[in-house]
């Protein structure tokens, strides 16, 4: 009997330490008029498991806009991470300096990823479905 005790014991604990790694931020305060700049230290801790930074952004859920309209990051691996909680189709992708990467297309409640190693400069974020771009759904990425 104690060894079925100590088994559900060591199950229970080992369940309650499962679950989702994903950490939401807390909802944004900022007014409208505020810039939206975020820094891949502010918006993630700084590091993903693989080395790189990850900066988080989302698609704006009634307009086609991002939360942000700039970013700033440290050169090397960069991931955007975009959530997805608008009814429309969007993804991220990033291009300048020689790279041009598409993340996937998501739906409402989907997150689109697009990685890349990215050297000192300006790049441009956007959406690639298409219109979205066009009607302004793009920002500026510095990398320093």
């Amino acid at each position: 009997m104690k060894t079925l005790t100590l088994t559900l014991a060591v199950v229970a604990v080992a369940l309650a330490g499962c679950g989702s790694s994903k950490k939401e931020s807390p909802a944004s305060t900022s007014t409208p008029a505020a810039t939206a700049t975020a820094t891949a230290t502010a918006a993630t801790g700084g590091a993903s498991a693989s080395g790189g930074q990850v900066i988080k952004l989302a698609a704006d859920p009634s307009a086609l806009k991002f939360d942000k309209s700039k970013l700033t990051a440290k050169a090397g691996t960069v991931t955007l991470q975009m959530s997805n909680p608008s009814g429309l189709p969007h993804a991220v992708s990033v291009e300048g300096k020689g790279v041009d990467k598409d993340g996937n297309t998501v739906m409402k409640g989907g997150t689109s990823t697009v990685t890349a190693k990215l050297k000192p400069g300006t790049y441009t974020f956007y959406c690639p479905v298409d219109g979205h771009r066009q009607a302004g759904m793009q920002g500026k990425l510095t990398v320093q």
